[in-house]
């Protein structure tokens, strides 16, 4: 009994040894492949799939360092640029992937010159957004925060918002954000940019009226058509120097002021077109001898054509078309056709009574139109009836005499002995204003 007690304490002591001697090959193994705590780092973080792919994460702007960039302007344009980069919600042409590095006058988009008050620092002077389709929330943050931005150009995209303070640009002269989603009232803060040469804002949500002193601006251009501008014509229409004007498609009222002769040595083309204007036509139009397009269509003027539209002997579209025009269409008009440039003269949808003898051929040339009128013998006039009910309305508009040029014998009557025709008939030419009422680059 003794023994066999003596065999199994021997047998247990031997198990408890082999289990010791695992134990510690175990603790040994576990110690010669422990990982370091990289390796646990690295099991951690999946591998980055950007070796390859063309996509860098551009460096935020702490990451930035001013001297990479050529100027400490452009590292400042930089910071605004990736800054309004975030702001981007679409982007089909994916221009903005261009918009990296320390050399932002590469840019898609963007422009360097050397401000006029510096020494060979070029930065960002122009940014030409046109057709980018980029869509933004507002571009207040980036457009007011270039500080030396002359010119900007972003027409067919869709910025939203309304434009943002630009009083802190002091060289900036050319503003185009035409065709966008900008709303708000007229932004006043523009009539303090005394370079401003060239506005567009046509094809937004504008609305309100038009301060009087963007007229006394020296803009070359001024493009405000197709927003929801409402209010009368101001004076001081005339005392622009521009050459280019477009109100059409708003609401504007009341009469086209007589000041518009103030314009006589710049005005080429004016868009009236489709808006509310009433009263008469001024005489003092006739002195617009610049004036190669002159469009008051689809408005509420009235009474007779001044024999002084004779005197436009540099227009070539002269539309009255759809207004509550009335009497005789004098010869001293229709006769630009072979005196001057005239090459369109649409008189449809008034209620003319009659025409001059050179008016006739004009008909049959099909450059005046007289359609839905009120004229005995010529097809395609109003009835009877309607023509009757207008003609017995009381007439408010003076019948006037102010010729201010040279035009043999005109009297009311009509027949003027046209004046000898010059030596050569101008060709037609794409116009710059009716260019501007048609939505050319749409979303």
């Amino acid at each position: 009994m003794t023994t066999m007690l003596m065999l199994i304490q021997k047998n247990t002591m031997v198990m408890e040894m082999m289990n010791l001697r695992l134990l510690l090959i175990l603790l040994f193994l576990l110690l010669v492949t422990r990982p370091t705590s990289q390796e646990l780092l690295d099991v951690a973080q999946p591998p980055s799939t950007d070796a390859g792919c063309g996509c860098e994460t551009p460096p935020s702007d702490d990451d930035a360092n001013p001297s990479d960039f050529p100027n400490l302007l452009q590292y400042n344009a930089y910071k605004v640029i990736q800054r309004f980069k975030l702001t981007i919600t679409c982007d089909p042409n994916n221009v903005t992937a261009t918009w990296v590095g320390n050399q932002p006058c590469t840019y898609t988009g963007f422009a360097c010159e050397t401000p006029p008050d510096r020494k060979n620092t070029p930065t960002i002077a122009s940014v030409d957004f046109n057709g980018f389709h980029l869509c933004a929330p507002t571009l207040s943050g980036f457009l007011d925060q270039l500080p030396d931005l002359a010119i900007f150009h972003a027409n067919s995209n869709s910025f939203s918002g309304t434009l943002p303070n630009l009083t802190s640009l002091p060289f900036f002269y050319e503003l185009d954000v035409s065709n966008n989603l900008l709303s708000g009232q007229f932004p006043t803060n523009l009539l303090t940019l005394d370079e401003l040469l060239f506005l567009d804002i046509r094809f937004n949500s504008f609305a309100g009226s038009v301060p009087a002193g963007i007229f006394q601006l020296g803009l070359g251009v001024l493009f405000l058509n197709n927003n929801g501008f409402s209010q009368p014509l101001p004076a001081s229409l005339g005392a622009s120097p521009v050459a280019y004007l477009t109100l059409a498609n708003n609401g504007f009222t009341g009469s086209i002021p007589a000041s518009i002769c103030n314009s006589s040595n710049t005005l080429i083309e004016v868009l009236f077109l489709n808006n509310r204007l009433s009263g008469c036509l001024p005489p003092e139009i006739g002195l617009l001898q610049k004036a190669t397009v002159f469009d008051a269509g689809a408005n509420h003027i009235t009474g007779t054509i001044p024999l002084s539209f004779g005197c436009l002997k540099k227009v070539e579209q002269l539309n009255l078309a759809g207004n509550l025009l009335y009497g005789h269409v004098p010869s001293v008009v229709c006769n630009l056709a072979e005196t001057g440039s005239l090459m369109n003269l649409s008189l449809s949808e008034n209620y003319f009574t009659s025409i001059g003898i050179s008016c006739w051929e004009l008909i049959e040339n099909k450059v005046l139109d007289v359609s839905r009128n009120c004229i005995v013998g010529l097809p395609n006039q109003r009835p009877l009836l309607e023509c009757a009910w207008f003609l017995l309305r009381p007439k408010h508009c003076p019948l006037s005499a102010y010729i201010p040029c040279p035009l043999n014998h005109p009297d009311s009557s009509d027949d003027v002995p046209p004046l000898p025709a010059p030596a050569a008939k101008p060709t037609k030419r794409a116009s710059v204003t009716y260019n501007a009422i048609h939505n050319t680059h749409s979303k």
